[in-house]
């Protein structure tokens, strides 16, 4: 089927909402049945939708449980599936997974960051491409605490770049009908999810090809191996040519200014595909766009390139450098 034809043939019932529980989500997904087979590269090609304004369709999320080997425990996700999900049997998804930062857990960019309605604006407007939406735990053994930050490393209080980059993205693939493609799997954050979304994706460039932060930063304390800025050095020319970075950061970001400016600069020296903005607002100032309302506000920035990328692994093309 066309993309043209995909244009058109959408059409669902607008209700946004926002669950803090199970009970109050949408229907659980169906259990996972026989795997589907690969699609051929014409089959992927037809399989990306997007919605034409003007469009109802229906977003709303709910949290997962599943069994975690790396951790020996239960862990929890946050998933959000597109509008005709369970109409459309056949249809396979790109995967968009976004890391909350410091003090968060999975519901955090849903309840603080609203980003239902961003991403509702942007299948709307054809910005974006009918995806999965996953928002992991992204605490280590210790917890979420007002005390520290989350670490997005295989250490001490457990490996979690591999719950995310492996254990995660297999649990998710063998529930959902997501697209196989790389070139379809994006991970994104805020803080020191910018930061965890860079280090969970450079480890693992053949899950992930699309890679943004917001507000993030990239020189680790536990040294190199999970400090982006130095890592990406490490990746072949193969591997870094097939990447795409977005990143942002504000004006009141300080230190995760600095080294997004910096982190840009690597990546043009290593021809890595990347953009950078800088805006108003961030962490550190006052004002509507400080702290959520900046991420919140600047999300669809980050999802916008997202969508790009999309568009351009399905044509076949590199996009643009910026």
């Amino acid at each position: 089927m066309s993309l043209k034809r995909l244009l058109s043939a959408a059409s669902f019932t607008l209700l946004i909402g926002c669950s803090l529980s199970a009970s109050n989500s949408i229907n659980s997904p169906p259990k996972p049945s026989a795997p589907i087979p690969a699609p051929s590269a014409s089959q992927t090609v037809s399989q990306l939708k997007i919605l034409k304004p003007p469009v109802k369709s229906t977003l709303n999320y709910q949290i997962e449980t599943y069994q975690s080997q790396v951790f020996g425990s239960d862990r929890t996700y946050g998933i959000v599936l597109p509008p005709g999900y369970d109409q459309q049997p056949q249809d396979q998804y790109p995967v968009i997974f976004l890391l909350h930062g410091g003090h968060g857990d999975p519901t955090a960019w849903f309840i603080k960051g609203k980003a239902l309605k961003v991403i509702e604006g942007l299948y709307a407007s054809g910005k974006l491409p009918l995806s999965i939406i996953v928002t992991p735990d992204g605490n280590d053994s210790r917890g979420t605490s007002a005390l520290w930050d989350p670490e997005y490393i295989n250490g001490r209080y457990g490996d979690v770049v591999s719950a995310i980059g492996e254990e995660l993205v297999q649990e998710i693939k063998t529930r959902y009908r997501t697209q196989s493609d790389p070139g379809f799997w994006a991970i994104g954050g805020l803080s020191s999810g910018g930061w965890g979304a860079l280090n969970v994706g450079l480890h693992h460039p053949q899950i992930f090809k699309t890679l943004f932060s917001h507000s993030g930063y990239f020189i680790d304390k536990s040294g190199t191996e999970n400090s982006p800025i130095e890592f990406v050095k490490t990746l072949d020319p193969q591997t870094r040519r097939s990447l795409a970075i977005y990143l942002d950061a504000g004006e009141g970001d300080g230190k995760y200014l600095d080294q997004s400016r910096e982190f840009h600069q690597v990546l043009n020296q290593l021809e890595v595909e990347n953009q950078f903005n800088e805006f108003p607002g961030g962490h550190g100032v006052k004002g509507q766009d400080v702290g959520w309302g900046f991420w919140h506000k600047h999300l669809a920035d980050s999802l916008t390139y997202v969508g790009e990328r999309f568009r351009a692994v399905e044509e076949g093309r590199s996009i643009s450098k910026r």
